[in-house]
């Protein structure tokens, strides 16, 4: 109403990422629902990706519909130029989106404090995290406010020198913005979708446990895949001490398979493969199989 009203480019740009934030939000509760399925005969890793893709798709409808409207619209006022009206409704209504926008960013931000590792930034969290559904918000909510401050401003001055530039130059600034927001997502979406590795922190911990073992002498090749915000995949190849059996290494493997677990839950399929088990072993190669 207040963009109808005032005839703002900005204005309209905002309208049109705050609407552009809905359809995202249903686009991630329908990705949550989706990836919570469980594991059948077509899907033997499950469905844990589905969100991976509903995430590409936000970043997607960003770029397409918040980005290109915003900017298409402050384009075509530049090209038929005129200073807005009535707008103090403009800055009553940004005044109390920002502080909208304020609430549930400090919310995702402290979700995204919650998860980093003590030596990473916020940042560092963001490109890292395997959940999009966090990083996802946080950036909206960045771009909001960020948004509504170069609303406010281009409005503001608008009026204040009587330019009808500054306004449209608002909207385009916008749509450039969600464009940057929109890029970030898709490629960090995207990343996932195709099986990125899991996070640094849990891999530092998978090979401190791993050679911590009594029995094992070394690691060899070990290799992790996200299979969805809470499922990983892990193959590892080990060399244990050639003095063991056949059933000591089968039992060391259960064992590691078994202490991973615990300490990294989020590991759900964990294949070990012993790289060297002594004469006896070379002879009859032995493979860790899922547990």
């Amino acid at each position: 109403m207040a963009a109808l009203s005032t005839g703002s480019s900005a204005m309209m740009a905002e309208a049109i990422h705050s609407s552009v934030d809905i359809g995202n939000e249903i686009l991630l509760l329908i990705g949550m629902r989706r990836s919570g399925k469980p594991a059948d005969p077509l899907h033997p890793y499950g469905y844990g990706k589905t969100l991976y893709f509903y995430s590409l798709l936000v970043a997607i409808y960003i770029f397409a519909l918040g980005s290109g409207l915003t900017i298409y619209r402050g384009i075509s006022r530049i090209l038929n130029p005129s200073i807005p009206e009535n707008v103090g409704w403009s800055y009553g209504v940004l005044v109390a989106s920002a502080a909208f926008e304020f609430y549930s960013w400090r919310i995702s931000y402290r979700e995204l404090k919650k998860r980093k590792d003590p030596d990473e930034g916020v940042f560092d969290e963001v490109i890292g995290s395997k959940d999009p559904t966090v990083f996802t918000v946080f950036l909206e909510d960045s771009a909001g406010m960020i948004g509504t401050v170069i609303a406010f401003l281009g409005i503001l001055l608008g009026a204040i020198f009587r330019n009808p530039y500054l306004d449209p130059a608002a909207s385009i600034l916008i749509g450039l913005l969600l464009a940057g927001v929109a890029l970030l997502l898709a490629r960090e979406t995207g990343a996932l979708l195709i099986g990125e590795r899991t996070n640094r922190a849990r891999i530092r911990t998978i090979e401190s446990i791993i050679s911590d073992d009594s029995a094992v002498e070394q690691i060899g090749e070990l290799l992790t895949m996200q299979l969805g915000p809470g499922q990983a995949l892990l193959t590892a190849r080990v060399t244990f001490k050639r003095s063991l059996s056949v059933q000591q290494v089968e039992g060391s493997i259960a064992r590691l398979k078994n202490q991973i677990r615990k300490e990294e839950p989020a590991m759900e399929r964990i294949y070990i493969e012993p790289d060297s088990l002594g004469s006896q072993e070379n002879e009859h190669p032995h493979s860790g199989t899922d547990g």
